[in-house]
């Protein structure tokens, strides 16, 4: 197995190895944490969102990065269950997504926002770097760049395997107990088919926490 991949909890494997859109709602309530030279910063997961595979695959997903195939950007999300896939949009933001599926089989869940419960300080500077003003305890990883920010990710961690010890440097997942109320909508800002809340009803939150973030349909792309 590769390295740092024998020690995870079992139930965390057995898990990740599942299409995302059984992952993500479980995801809810399950700790994400990093830990560096820094410090360590923890999140409660409170909004998470599916994607599937490329157009040949079992699971097609035309809003995933990967329905075009594999590509040096995504290859991460072909891994092996445990990994990461950190990405750049938007010439600004970070995104994290824990990877699904066996290795080949694409798949991955963006964690949208959570509630920081550890080291809500050096998330505060973190996410200080970029403002002028001060950011609400319930801001600090409200959407996906905020998320990845508060806990110090970039395109380094891309691929990084999720580690057997919180306390371990690195990036570990720890799961709670199962959310009972639980929104499920659209993915938000998914133009095109993969935006059809009927067919990719792929995004899930926790109902009614002050954490999650606002829900936006795409914007209608203009025509030439």
């Amino acid at each position: 197995m590769p390295e740092g991949r024998a020690e995870l909890d079992p139930a965390v494997l057995e898990l990740l190895s599942a299409p995302a859109p059984q992952v993500a709602p479980r995801l809810l309530g399950a700790v994400l944490s990093t830990t560096g030279a820094e410090g360590r910063v923890a999140l409660r997961i409170t909004e998470v969102e599916a994607y599937g595979g490329p157009a040949d695959s079992d699971l097609p997903d035309p809003g995933a990065h990967t329905y075009r195939g594999q590509t040096a950007r995504n290859s991460s999300m072909f891994a092996a269950p445990g990994h990461i896939y950190v990405y750049f949009t938007y010439g600004m933001h970070h995104a994290v997504n824990l990877v699904c599926r066996p290795v080949g089989s694409a798949g991955g869940c963006l964690i949208r926002a959570g509630e920081v419960i550890h080291g809500q300080e050096l998330a505060r500077r973190r996410r200080a770097a970029r403002r002028s003003t001060a950011v609400a305890d319930v801001a600090l990883a409200r959407g996906p760049g905020n998320v990845a920010q508060a806990l110090g990710l970039t395109l380094d961690h891309d691929a990084a395997p999720l580690t057997a010890d919180p306390q371990e440097p690195g990036v570990h997942l720890e799961l709670g107990e199962a959310v009972e109320a639980v929104t499920v909508t659209a993915r938000t800002g998914v133009s095109g088919p993969g935006g059809d809340g009927e067919s990719f009803p792929w995004r899930f939150a926790v109902t009614g926490d002050p954490t999650v973030s606002p829900y936006r349909a795409a914007a209608p792309r203009k025509g030439r």
